[in-house]
């Protein structure tokens, strides 16, 4: 609870955490090692090396002697005022500098100015009475020689062994990245071959996922063979019941004739229903606009007031076109059914598909939209399924296909027409 804020600032993806796993403990360690190195290591050598100076230089205030002047590796020169620096100077880069030079002035108040050009000579200067004194030295008799190098050493070891185990964590993360895409590509109705590996907990995963899809098409195939045998088994009776009613005289044959019809398209729409993806092939680069068109354009013949709006939007999505005809079909017969006009459009990002179908009917209530995409349900008053003929598949043959494609069916109030609005809408 009290870290949540700063989930917005995390990756998502999954790599992307595993190499902030890696990273940030190398990074901080790497941190806190060359902060405490450098103050307690640097400083203190330092420290003790520019003590041990500072009392070489009192000794050669007092002597003369080049022997001992060349013992203590000194160069001694007199220099001008205009020679001395303006300021005590060192490089940005020079960790032990500034504690050098504070360390020299604080034991040496005679002290005029204190130069480190570089990291491999010093440059003091000292007052002397009248004269002003420049001492060269070498900059190791103040400090441990190139620092820098501990800070060079650390951070690209530190990149290499961490890259080293990237490579070794994302092997063991590409078994769980073709679990995902399987189980997503399951999710959307395709079925890509995939075979459990990398590490036990992952290996049981896979195989968890895949006794759970041969279940569920195990059940697939189970409803679909039960639907179609019951209902291709009433085909015979039906034509039997056609063939006696063609004796009846006209008055009572036809009543009779117009039930048989409609139990024949019930058996229609629980074979529609029954089929699912069995018949739907798979599935394929398809232009939504044209594939609408041509459904709308099938209406139209009919005699149907069915309008296409223009198309928000171009490019390929891959669907199953058998199955998305057959949705879009089941969505714009349920609107001229309970409406007068019926209008179709598409939106097509780089994101999303959108399929919408609007009606002018009476529409459905808020409270009875989830229960309407349910098969077998009959919606009274608002959109009686005793209008006409049906069992209430319409829209669950739609929703069934939508989810087939990874997406969903949203059902809404029309702004327009002010009837049912419904929207197919699939992930790209």
């Amino acid at each position: 609870m009290m870290f949540r804020w700063l989930k917005q600032y995390m990756p998502r993806g999954l790599y992307a955490r595993a190499l902030l796993i890696l990273v940030l403990p190398v990074v901080t360690l790497q941190l806190v090692v060359s902060v405490v190195f450098i103050q307690r290591h640097f400083e203190g050598v330092t420290e003790q090396l520019t003590d041990q100076l500072s009392r070489a230089l009192l000794i050669s205030k007092t002597t003369d002697d080049p022997a001992i002047l060349d013992l203590l590796d000194f160069r001694i020169s007199t220099v001008t005022p205009s020679q001395v620096p303006d300021a005590d100077s060192y490089q940005w880069y020079d960790f032990a500098g500034r504690v050098v030079i504070r360390e020299l002035r604080a034991k040496n108040p005679d002290i005029i100015r204190v130069s480190l050009p570089d990291d491999r000579i010093v440059f003091l200067y000292r007052q002397d009475g009248d004269d002003i004194l420049r001492y060269r030295f070498s900059r190791d008799l103040v400090s441990a020689p190139n620092p820098h190098q501990l800070l060079v050493n650390m951070v690209f070891f530190g990149a290499l062994m961490t890259f080293i185990a990237f490579l070794y964590l994302r092997n063991q993360l590409r078994p769980i990245a073709r679990l995902s895409a399987a189980a997503e590509a399951f999710g959307r109705g395709r079925h890509i071959p995939y075979s459990p590996s990398g590490a036990v907990e992952v290996r049981a995963a896979g195989n968890a996922f895949l006794d759970m899809r041969n279940r569920i098409e195990r059940q697939i195939e189970q409803r679909t063979m039960m639907l179609s045998g019951v209902s291709h088994d009433l085909r015979t009776p039906l034509t039997r019941l056609k063939l006696g009613l063609s004796f009846l005289e006209d008055e009572d044959r036809e009543p009779l004739e117009r039930d048989v019809e409609d139990m024949q398209r019930l058996i229609d729409a629980f074979l529609d229903f029954a089929r699912g993806d069995s018949e739907s092939g798979v599935a394929e680069k398809v232009d939504p606009d044209k594939l609408v068109t041509g459904i709308v354009g099938k209406f139209q013949d009919a005699g149907q007031k069915v309008v296409q709006l223009d198309t928000e939007g171009q490019g390929e999505v891959s669907l199953k076109k058998t199955a998305m005809s057959r949705a879009i079909e089941n969505l714009i017969g349920n609107a001229v059914r309970y409406g007068s006009t019926c209008e179709v459009s598409v939106s097509i990002t780089e994101r999303a598909l959108r399929i919408r179908v609007e009606d002018d009917g009476p529409g459905i209530a808020p409270e009875q939209r989830e229960e309407a995409v349910r098969p077998f349900v009959r919606l009274d008053p608002s959109r009686n399924q005793d209008r006409g003929s049906g069992v209430g598949l319409g829209l669950a043959i739609a929703a069934d296909i939508a989810r087939a494609h990874g997406g969903v069916l949203r059902l809404g109030e029309s702004e327009t027409l002010g009837g049912l609005r419904a929207d197919i809408v699939i992930a790209r």
